[in-house]
């Protein structure tokens, strides 16, 4: 079976730095040869709360699309999320599928690539740093070159020190 290199966007405003560590060591347990981005904190976006800690990673996986986001669910619940938690509130851990090779699509669980990845610094910043020559499926463009053309000033991220790759 080939691998399939996904990216994925992860946070967490509920003891950020407590959960982002223990979802990175689940992540590097169910994928091997995951790679991190440095983490950034930025404000809650949808709702009043406390500032959100963000990663972006490369999962390399041999897993189906359906496989992988289960697994990403499981993880997010071993960091205490309900799987029936409502979208704008505060979360112990979020993981999100951006991208799942060069798949481009909708299924009931997802769409790809996401659509948020154009719109939210916290992903495509991240997204960036990890793998800057990626080009995007759909708008064709390198995500080092969306990010350059991105409202960096208008959606500020804090690098933090939080070392994933070693959790």
């Amino acid at each position: 079976m080939s691998i399939v290199p996904a990216f994925i966007s992860g946070g967490s405003n509920v003891e950020p730095e407590k959960n982002l560590l223990r979802a990175a060591h689940e992540i590097k347990r169910e994928f091997p040869g995951a790679a991190f981005s440095h983490c950034y904190r930025n404000r809650a976006i949808g709702f009043e709360g406390d500032d959100f800690v963000n990663f972006a990673a490369m999962l390399p996986t041999t897993h189906g699309l359906q496989d992988m986001i289960e697994r990403l669910h499981n993880i997010e619940a071993l960091c205490g999320r309900p799987a029936n938690a409502p979208r704008w509130e505060p979360r112990s851990m979020d993981l999100d599928v951006l991208l799942f090779g060069n798949q481009i699509g909708v299924t009931p669980q997802v769409t790809l690539p996401r659509p948020d990845l154009l719109k939210r610094a916290f992903m495509l910043g991240p997204l960036a740093e990890i793998a800057p020559r990626l080009q995007h499926p759909v708008a064709g463009l390198t995500m080092a070159e969306l990010w350059a053309q991105f409202d960096r000033d208008a959606h500020p991220l804090l690098r933090i020190e939080l070392d994933l790759a070693s959790a």
